[in-house]
C-alpha cells in the first residue's frame, strides 16, 4: 500500500523570490473541467514543493492527473484554483505573454518525440528558443555550441535530425533544453520512444545534468523509469498518493 499523502502539506518558505530554497511551489492546486454538465477534477489539491537541484520523477498511469500537472509546472497551462510559484514568481494569474516569457526564459522542455525542426540543422535547432528570445547572434551561437558539446555531438552540428539515431535526436533536445540556462528541466517520457541501452543512455545523462547542478522534473507512466530519479511523486485520481526518496517507492512496489 502506498504511503498516504498529507494533503495539508504546504510548502514553507520565509519569502516568495528567488532567494527560495524551492524552486517550484504548487499550493492547493486544482484543475477543473466540465464535461458533459459535469465537473472533472484533473488535479484535486495538490500541494507540492521542489527544490533547487532536485531530480523529481512524476509518474502514474493515462488518466492519472500527471499529464495536466505537467503542463500546470511548464506554465503550459494555468490552475483553476490554487497557487503555483516557479522561483518566487506566481505563474496562476499571468498573462498568455507572461507565460510565453516563463517557458522561454525559466524552463527547458523534453519531450518524447524531440519535436526537432527536420529542415534545420542541429545547431540551428539547438539555437530557435534563443533566437525567439532576441539573444544577440554571438551569445546565441556561443550557448548553442557550448551545449551540443555537454552532449557530445558538437562536431555533428552540420547535420540534420533525420541523419541522428533516436538516442542522439533526444541528446539534441537535451542540448535545445539547457542552451538558455534554464532553471528547470521539464522531460515528458524522454525514453518514451527509445529502446533500452538508448534509453539507459539519455538517463544516464539527465542523471549527469543533475549532479551539475539543474533541477529536473521526469513526467513517465512506468515505475522502473522513475526509480532513476532521486524522488518519486506518484499521481492517481488527481491526487498525490506518495511523495517520497526512490528507495522508499521501490521498496512498497
Amino acid at each position: 500500500m502506498l504511503k498516504p499523502w498529507n494533503k495539508n502539506k504546504v510548502c514553507k518558505t520565509q519569502s516568495r523570490n528567488y532567494s527560495s530554497r524551492y524552486l517550484i511551489e504548487l499550493e492547493h492546486i486544482f484543475k477543473i473541467y466540465n464535461l458533459g454538465g459535469e465537473e472533472v477534477y484533473a488535479s484535486n489539491d495538490v500541494s507540492l514543493c521542489i527544490g533547487k537541484g532536485e531530480f523529481v520523477a512524476i509518474v502514474g498511469k493515462s488518466g492519472s492527473g500527471k499529464s495536466t500537472l505537467m503542463n500546470i509546472i511548464g506554465a503550459l497551462d494555468v490552475p483553476s484554483k490554487g497557487e503555483y510559484y516557479l522561483g518566487g514568481e506566481s505563474v496562476r494569474e499571468m498573462s498568455d505573454k507572461q507565460l510565453a516569457r516563463i517557458r522561454n526564459e525559466m524552463i527547458g522542455f523534453i519531450f518524447q518525440q524531440y519535436n526537432l525542426l527536420p529542415r534545420l540543422n542541429l545547431a540551428e535547432n539547438v539555437e530557435l528558443p534563443l533566437l525567439y528570445a532576441g539573444m544577440a547572434a554571438g551569445e546565441r551561437r556561443e550557448r548553442t555550441f557550448d551545449a551540443l558539446k555537454k552532449v557530445g555531438l558538437a562536431d555533428k552540428w552540420r547535420n540534420l535530425p533525420g541523419q541522428l539515431s533516436g538516442g542522439q535526436q533526444q541528446r539534441v533536445s537535451i542540448a535545445r533544453a539547457l542552451s538558455g540556462n534554464p532553471s528547470l528541466i521539464l522531460a515528458d517520457e524522454p525514453t518514451g520512444a527509445l529502446d533500452s541501452k538508448t534509453s539507459r543512455e539519455v538517463l544516464d545523462f539527465l542523471k549527469q545534468i543533475n549532479e551539475e547542478g539543474n533541477t529536473i522534473v521526469m513526467i513517465t507512466h512506468d515505475n522502473s523509469i522513475a526509480l532513476e530519479a532521486k524522488r518519486v511523486v506518484r499521481v492517481a485520481d488527481g491526487k498525490i498518493k506518495f511523495d517520497g526518496e526512490a528507495n522508499d517507492y521501490a521498496a512498497i512496489l
